[in-house]
Order: C-alpha cells, then structure tokens, then sequence
C-alpha cells in the first residue's frame, strides 16, 4: 500500500498537481487539523473561509477575528480560547455555545488533544 501511495504521489508531481500540506511526518495534530478542520478552517494565512482562520486562536477571545461573520451566540458567548475551553467546545460546540454555526464535533478525546496542541503551536 505504501508503494501505491509513492508512486501515485510521484505520478502527480510529475503531473504538476501539488502534494498534499502533511507528509507521513506531519505532528498527529498538524494530520489531524488538515483532515478534519481544514475544509473550513485556515491556519498557514489569516484568511477567512466558511470557518475563520484559526492563526493565534489560543488566548484569544471567541467571535473576534477581524472579517468574519459569527454568529451572535459565539460572539457574545464570552469564551476566552484556552485549550481547556477549546477542549470542551470542540467536544460539544452546541453545548457549551447554544446557537453556534459550528456542528462538527470531535468525539476522540485524544484528536482533539493532538489539535488542540497542534493549534497552540501555531
């Protein structure tokens, strides 16, 4: 299998298609992040996508980046963004944030640890 993964890879870059943002050797949470957050969350640029970029997240307050569209329930929620409180909202957003836009959860507790110190290096 892993013979079939390098040489796919290999056709591709001849082909010109760029490879992927992670290698083999990417921190779990670094993978992780890329897999399951990056369709609609940036953190290599301060750009805004469904999601809002994620650069600097930890210790800054919720419903805060500049240009984003929140929804009023994140925006007044008052959270502070520790991995402690990203640990509980990533487990459950609607729990801990009634009428957030965010729906995807993170059941794993230890993805979300590898995120959450992934998203704390950045």
């Amino acid at each position: 299998m892993k013979y079939v993964v390098i040489a796919l890879l290999s056709s591709l870059l001849s082909a010109g298609v760029a490879a992927p943002a992670f290698s083999q050797d990417a921190a779990p949470g670094q993978r992780l992040f890329q897999q399951r957050c990056g369709a609609c969350h940036q953190i290599a640029t301060p750009r805004n996508g469904v999601g809002p970029h994620l650069q600097g997240v930890v210790g800054r307050a919720a419903g805060t980046v500049e240009g984003f569209r929140y929804s009023a329930a994140l925006r007044d929620s008052g959270v502070n963004w520790t991995p402690e409180t990203l640990e509980t909202f990533l487990g459950n957003p609607a729990a801990m944030v009634r009428g957030t836009r965010m729906t995807q959860r993170f059941n794993n507790a230890e993805e979300r640890r590898a995120i959450i110190e992934f998203l704390g290096s950045q």
